[in-house]
Order: structure tokens, then C-alpha cells, then sequence
């Protein structure tokens, strides 16, 4: 770590101390507890798991205190977790000094929607040849889980239930194509868009015409076909289509402004 990045993180926990001063205490719920060995990599862990798997709304402000008392342990490794995840752009320090997660955009989404299709879509050919029987069966349940959820209320718990659902799906066939340098990388957006998809969760409960996995069962399709080509249209599919979603969820509500 530079000298510079070091003293940035420094600064982001002196801010988020002097910020979680009158936040809401109340348990966060679909955040686990956490036991003390490795505590501050087991909070980050904890918490990245809640972005990517759609825990968090888009523009939620993250109170220290409120998180030390869900995971059951002190202000510092949370300060410690929170200044990281600033750093890596998953979460953004308010001008109050407070911590939230990053608003929604059209051109986040545009940037986020391209960079996932290119690395994602990568991880997608790369796995395509090393499919097993196996691995596909459990792919088919998954979708099957994923697809029951979305037939129930969305409501928060149900949201965070889909998205970790997709999660699953997304990355054991990522996991598959054995990329110790991509997968960090995807974990990566995946924290920064996992809001995003929590969004577009939501925008499908609210149209029942929609379908949410299609493209899903699509990709299974060229996986078991070894059909790589049409293994990454699949994804790059799935993906746009939730991001096109928030696209026009966002330009109709500035429609009626």
C-alpha cells in the first residue's frame, strides 16, 4: 500500500468516527453476526456479502453503531471495513462525513452494465469448456429457486433473497473458470452493482409481465451445448436487461417530475 492510499484510508476512519454520532441503532436486518477471529476481515467480509447480495439500497447512509450492534462487535473493525470499502469505491463518504451507498445513475449504470459484460463475459468463455453434469444440474435448481422467489411479494427480505439467489448463479459459473486474477475483479463490481440489482429486483415485482431468469436458463442452454459464443450472448442479456430496467424506471420518474 503508497503512503498516499494509506493516509487516504487513514482520513476516511477519522470521518466515519466524527460521522455516526445520531444514525439510526435499530438491527439491520439480512446482516449476519460475527464471531471474533479475523474480525476486521470477517466484518469487510460480512459486509461486502450484504452489497453484493442486495442487502443494501442504492443511497442508504450506513450507520457504524447500527452495524457494530447487528454483527455483534465493536465500532473499529467497522470503522476499519467501511473506510475499505470507501476505498474501493463500493460505498461513498457524504460531505457530512457519513457513509452511504452510492445513488443510482444513468451513467454509473452505463459504466458498470459495459465493464460487468466484458469481464463476466470472459469468465462466461472461459468456463464454458470445463462445465460438468454436475455443475449444470445445479445451475438448473438455482434457477428454479431463483425463479419460485420472484413469484412471491418483494418485499425487502424477499429482495435480498432473489438477489442472493443470483448471486449463487453468477458465480459458480464464474468459480468454474478458474481465473485467480478475474474473480477478484467481478467481486469487485459486484459490490458496487448489487444495490443496482436489489433496484431492478424490485422493479420486477412491480411488473409480474416480466420475466427475471430467462436469460438465465438461456445460459445453462449453450453451457450444456459448449456453445460459448452463445453462453456469453446469454450473459451479456441478463445483464443488460436489469440495467435497461433502472434505465427506464429512472427516465420515467423523471418523466412525472
Amino acid at each position: 500500500m503508497s503512503f498516499s492510499e494509506s493516509g487516504r484510508r487513514s482520513q476516511i476512519m477519522k470521518n466515519l468516527l466524527k460521522a455516526d454520532q445520531a444514525g439510526d441503532d435499530k438491527a439491520i436486518p439480512g446482516l449476519g453476526s460475527i464471531a471474533r477471529e479475523s474480525l476486521q476481515e470477517r466484518v469487510y467480509q460480512e459486509l461486502a456479502r450484504s452489497l453484493m447480495h442486495g442487502v443494501f439500497a442504492a443511497g442508504q447512509v450506513l450507520r457504524m453503531q447500527a452495524l457494530a450492534d447487528t454483527l455483534q462487535v465493536s465500532i473499529m473493525p467497522v470503522r476499519e471495513a467501511l473506510a475499505r470499502l470507501v476505498s474501493e469505491q463500493a460505498l461513498e463518504m457524504m460531505p457530512n462525513r457519513s457513509t452511504r451507498v452510492p445513488l443510482i445513475t444513468p451513467d454509473r449504470l452505463e459504466d458498470l452494465a459495459r465493464v460487468r459484460c466484458l469481464i463476466e463475459g470472459e469468465l462466461v468463455r472461459l468456463a464454458t469448456p470445463k462445465t460438468d453434469a454436475v455443475t449444470l444440474q445445479s445451475l438448473r435448481d438455482m434457477t428454479a429457486a431463483c425463479e419460485a422467489a420472484f413469484q412471491k411479494p418483494l418485499d425487502d427480505e424477499q429482495v435480498s433473497v432473489t438477489s442472493g439467489l443470483n448471486y449463487q448463479f453468477h458465480f459458480t459459473v464464474y468459480g468454474m473458470a478458474g481465473s485467480d486474477v478475474l474473480l477478484p475483479i467481478v467481486r469487485s463490481l459486484w459490490m458496487q452493482s448489487g444495490p443496482f440489482v436489489r433496484a431492478s429486483a424490485l422493479v420486477y415485482g412491480r411488473n409480474p409481465s416480466l420475466t427475471a431468469v430467462h436469460h438465465h436458463w438461456a445460459l445453462i442452454e449453450a453451457l450444456a451445448a459448449g456453445d460459448a459464443e452463445a453462453a456469453v450472448e446469454a450473459l451479456h442479456a441478463d445483464i443488460t436487461q436489469s440495467f435497461n430496467l433502472l434505465r427506464s424506471d429512472i427516465a420515467e420518474g423523471e418523466g412525472d417530475d
